[in-house]
C-alpha cells in the first residue's frame, strides 16, 4: 500500500471485509490461563445473536398457517411443543421439547418498505428504523456501555461475511460513530470455520508463516501518517495503533488460543451441536461468553448441502427465493432449501440453549435468533417454488436473559402478511435486548463532544420478562 491519503471508509472496508486479512479492526482478544476454568470469567450478562442472513420464511418456521389457501401455506405441518398452544414447524424436532425455555415473536416488522438485504440488515442490527450510516450495531453499543472485564474482545462476529455486498451492510465492521475499538472481532469464514478439520481459529492470533502479512499491517498503519490534514487523523491513528499493537503482541505469544480450540470439548458435545458451520460456531459462541465476551453475533450459515440443487450458498443460507433466482426448491434439501437448513438450525440452537441451561449460563445469556426480514405469503412458482423478501411481517426467537419461556408475543394476520396486533419494530427489539442486559434505556451515546444520541428510541417488550 502506498503512502497516499487514506480515506477512512476505505480503511475500514479494507480491514474488516478482508482486504489485508486483518480479520477485524477491533482485535482485543483473550489471554487465557489454561489452568483457569473457562467459565470463571463469564460476563455478568451477555448476548448471542444468531443472524439468519437472507431472511428466513416465518411461514415455514415459527408462524405456520395451515389453514391458509394453497399457494400460501407451505408444505410443512405445525407440530406441538412442550408448551400447550405453541406450535413450530415439524422440522423443529429438537426445539419442540425446549419450548419452556424460549419465546417467539410473531409480529416483527420494518418501518417502511425496506426490502433489500443491505438496509434491512443495517436497521435490524443497529436496533433503529431509518438508521444513519454511522449508527453503531447493537454489539458495538454493548461493547461501549458494557465492556468486557477480562482481556477479551467485548464483541465478536463468527463467520466473516466477506464481500457479499448484496447481503451485507458495509457499516457492520466500523463500530459506527463509537469508533474502531467497538467494532466486532471477525473469526472464521467459508474457508476457515470450526466444522473444518484444519480450523485455524482467529487467524491473527497466530504468528504468520512469514513476515509479509505483518508487514502489510504495519504499512497500512504507516499509510495513515499521510493523512496529516484530516481532522480525525490523531484519533484514528491512535485507535489503529492501540488495537493492532495488541494484535502484534498476541501473534507472538501463547495467549488467546484456548477459547478457539474446540477439540477441547468432548466429542459427544461437538456431535450434539452438529458437525456443520452453524453448530460448531454456536458451540464456539458458548465458549466465548464463558470466557467473558459480552456479545457474539453468529452468521447462520449451515454450510453447503450435498444436494447441489440451487448451488452452494455463501453465508446466506436463508435467502430462499426458489427457482426464479436459480436457488432450487425453497422447500427442498439443497443449500437454499428449508429441509436442509432448518433441521441444522434446530439441532444447533437446541444444543446451545440446553448447554447454556445445564451450565447455569442461560439466565445471564440472552439468545436472539432473527433475520433481516421474512418471506412473502405468496409462494413464487416460476420454476421451483420459493418466496421473496417480505419486510412487513416476520418472526424472532428469544431465550435466556430473563425471557419468560413458552411465551408467544404478537400475532400475524391469517396469511402471515402483516402483524395483527402488537407490532415490534427494529428499535423495539433493540430496546428489548438492552433491557435484558440491564442497559439503561435513557442512556445517551456521544463521542468527542458530539451531540449525544439516545441509545434507543424503541420500547422493550416487557411482557416477555418475568
Amino acid at each position: 500500500m502506498t503512502k497516499t491519503l487514506v480515506d477512512r471508509r476505505q480503511v475500514l472496508r479494507a480491514s474488516a471485509i478482508g482486504g489485508l486479512g486483518l480479520a477485524t479492526p477491533g482485535l482485543v482478544t483473550a489471554r487465557m490461563d489454561p489452568k483457569r476454568p473457562l467459565g470463571s470469567g463469564a460476563a455478568e450478562k451477555s448476548c448471542i445473536l444468531v443472524w439468519l442472513c437472507g431472511g428466513p420464511s416465518h411461514l415455514d418456521t415459527w408462524d405456520l398457517k395451515p389453514d391458509a389457501p394453497e399457494g400460501i401455506r407451505g408444505p410443512y405441518k405445525p407440530a406441538a411443543t412442550a408448551v400447550p398452544g405453541l406450535h413450530l414447524s415439524e422440522l423443529h424436532t429438537r426445539m419442540a421439547p425446549l419450548a419452556k425455555h424460549f419465546a417467539v415473536i410473531r409480529s416483527m416488522k420494518h418501518v417502511g418498505n425496506i426490502s433489500n438485504h443491505f438496509d434491512a440488515m443495517h436497521h435490524c442490527l443497529t436496533g433503529q428504523a431509518g438508521a444513519p450510516d454511522d449508527a453503531p450495531y447493537i454489539g458495538s453499543v454493548l461493547s461501549h456501555v458494557r465492556p468486557s472485564k477480562r482481556n477479551i474482545a467485548s464483541y465478536f462476529w463468527l463467520m466473516n461475511p466477506g464481500r457479499a455486498s448484496v447481503f451485507i451492510s458495509a457499516f457492520m465492521a466500523t463500530g459506527g460513530f463509537l469508533g474502531l475499538r467497538h467494532a466486532p472481532m471477525f473469526v472464521g469464514d467459508q474457508n476457515n470455520h470450526p466444522a473444518m478439520p484444519n480450523y485455524r481459529g482467529a487467524n491473527d492470533l497466530f504468528a504468520p508463516s512469514d513476515s509479509a502479512r505483518m508487514g502489510d499491517r504495519r504499512q497500512l498503519l504507516a499509510g495513515l501518517d499521510a493523512a496529516k490534514s484530516e481532522s480525525n487523523r490523531v484519533r484514528l491513528e491512535q485507535e489503529w495503533r492501540e488495537l493492532h499493537q495488541r494484535a502484534f503482541d498476541l501473534a507472538t505469544g501463547p495467549g488467546g488460543r484456548q477459547v478457539f480450540e474446540l477439540d477441547r470439548e468432548p466429542v459427544k458435545v461437538r456431535d450434539t451441536y452438529g458437525r456443520h458451520p452453524l453448530g460448531q460456531n454456536l458451540l464456539l459462541a458458548r465458549r466465548l461468553v464463558e470466557a467473558g465476551a459480552g456479545c457474539v453475533t453468529v452468521s447462520g450459515w449451515v454450510g453447503p448441502s450435498p444436494d447441489r440443487d440451487g448451488g452452494a450458498s455463501g453465508i446466506s443460507s436463508w435467502d430462499m427465493h426458489g427457482g426464479h433466482m436459480g436457488m432450487g426448491n425453497a422447500f427442498g434439501s439443497g443449500s437454499y432449501g428449508m429441509s436442509w437448513c432448518l433441521p441444522r438450525l434446530d439441532e444447533a440452537l437446541a444444543s446451545l440453549i440446553s448447554d447454556l441451561n445445564d451450565r447455569g449460563l442461560l439466565e445471564r445469556t440472552l439468545v436472539v435468533v432473527v433475520g433481516e426480514f421474512g418471506r412473502s405469503p405468496k409462494i413464487q412458482t416460476q420454476g421451483q417454488p420459493g418466496r421473496v423478501h417480505w419486510p412487513d411481517c416476520y418472526s424472532a426467537i428469544l431465550a435466556g436473559g430473563g425471557i419468560r419461556g413458552g411465551a408467544v408475543y404478537g400475532a400475524s394476520d391469517k396469511i402471515g402478511a402483516y402483524p395483527k396486533d402488537k407490532p415490534v419494530r427494529p428499535q423495539d427489539l433493540g430496546a428489548t435486548i438492552y433491557h435484558a442486559l440491564d442497559v439503561p434505556l435513557d442512556a445517551r451515546l456521544s463521542r468527542d463532544g458530539a451531540v449525544p444520541r439516545p441509545i434507543t428510541t424503541g420500547e422493550p417488550i416487557r411482557e416477555l420478562f418475568g
